[in-house]
């Protein structure tokens, strides 16, 4: 490979960099105006929903955040698995709920309900799925557990944006999803994230709480103005995505059906091409019945194997990731308190590849060569 391979990488250019200096030098307001209310409806348009369904912020962090705040009452328990990024488990505690960390499913890396279901008691509230690596995998299954519990369910859909269930984009059905639109993700805004929901007293909550609850300041900014004489009643954050954030997503939105998903997609079907059956290597399962736009593309190692396997590929130009260390190893939710052998091990597994527009069929072709070298030495 004759240019250093990126583990991820931003896609921007000429389109992206034009559509913020007409926010800079047409519009001149760079803080929260009416480039972020089209994105918004841009958003709602692509997802097929209506425009008050959705609702920006500065990152998905805080769309997580948002989202528990107004679903979840402090003191509460969400129910999450272990194995994500530890902005799941900050977004809830942030929000004063309480994060229960649970065991994933080894095919999918997606919550196992069955653990999940042990660790119900009566201060569950929600329950937040995470789809790892883009995938919506069992999806119905969590939202008829919740039905069962009498749960929220808000999913940490960071990597699923664009992604399908059943047909269905994620964010179009059930109840709280909230998406990434930071720097590596499907789309990008430079920083940034939302929340989808039917429910418009969540909706509202989250709509004046990125505005420190400043009531209905969204529909004053829409249109160029402020809230001078105003009341709040709830705690409030500035959570708010800016003018600039949100051109940056229009363009990036616009070329995700045509560019970013397709050229994603390809590329993990050549992952799985490449490396279906080759011993020491596990792929995590998805269903036919789901259309994946992959965020990361991730693989299981032997763990005996897997540390000398990462080291040979760094040795080869390949760079490799882990995502992710389970939050309940981190000393502030646990410190591995909890025993959850199923997430531990895979710890010790997952490798994570190069997977973004930016890399080639071909560079593909020559990581899965050293990484069939790795495991046969």
């Amino acid at each position: 490979m004759s240019t250093p391979l990126r583990l991820s990488r931003s896609i921007v250019g000429q389109a992206e960099a034009e559509a913020v200096s007409r926010v800079i030098i047409e519009d001149g307001y760079l803080g929260m105006g009416s480039e972020v209310k089209r994105f918004e409806e841009d958003i709602a348009a692509f997802l097929g929903v209506p425009a008050n369904h959705v609702i920006t912020a500065n990152t998905g962090t805080a769309a997580l955040h948002l989202a528990v705040q107004a679903a979840v009452e402090p003191g509460r328990e969400v129910l999450v698995q272990s194995l994500t990024f530890v902005a799941s488990f900050q977004a809830i505690s942030a929000a004063g709920a309480v994060p229960v960390a649970c065991e994933v499913r080894p095919e999918t890396c997606t919550i196992d309900l069955d653990d999940a279901a042990r660790r119900l008691t009566d201060k569950t509230a929600a329950i937040m799925p995470v789809h790892y690596a883009s995938n919506p995998a069992y999806l119905d299954d969590v939202y008829a557990f919740a039905q069962r519990h009498g749960l929220r369910v808000i999913e940490d859909a960071a990597h699923a944006f664009g992604c399908r269930h059943d047909g269905r984009l994620v964010g179009t059905f059930g109840d709280i999803a909230c998406f990434s639109f930071d720097g590596i993700k499907n789309i990008t805004s430079g920083e940034g994230g939302c929340i989808v929901t039917a429910d418009q007293t969540v909706a509202q909550r989250c709509r004046d709480a990125r505005l420190l609850s400043v009531e209905n300041d969204t529909e004053k900014r829409f249109t160029g103005q402020r809230s001078w004489d105003f009341d709040v009643t709830r705690q409030g954050w500035r959570y708010h995505m800016s003018n600039l954030m949100a051109a940056i997503g229009r363009v990036q939105l616009s070329r995700l059906p045509g560019e970013f998903g397709p050229a994603r997609k390809a590329l993990a079907a050549i992952y799985r091409e490449e490396l279906a059956g080759v011993p020491g290597v596990t792929l995590f399962a998805t269903r036919p019945e789901d259309d994946i736009i992959p965020h990361i593309f991730v693989v299981r190692i032997d763990a005996a194997r897997r540390d000398a396997v990462k080291e040979a590929l760094a040795a080869a130009g390949v760079p490799t990731g882990m995502h992710y260390k389970p939050a309940h190893l981190l000393s502030f939710y646990g410190g591995g308190r909890t025993c959850l052998p199923v997430t531990e091990a895979l710890y010790h597994e997952i490798v994570t590849l190069p997977l973004h527009p930016g890399v080639t069929a071909e560079e593909v072709r020559v990581i899965c060569a050293e990484l069939r070298k790795a495991l046969a030495a």
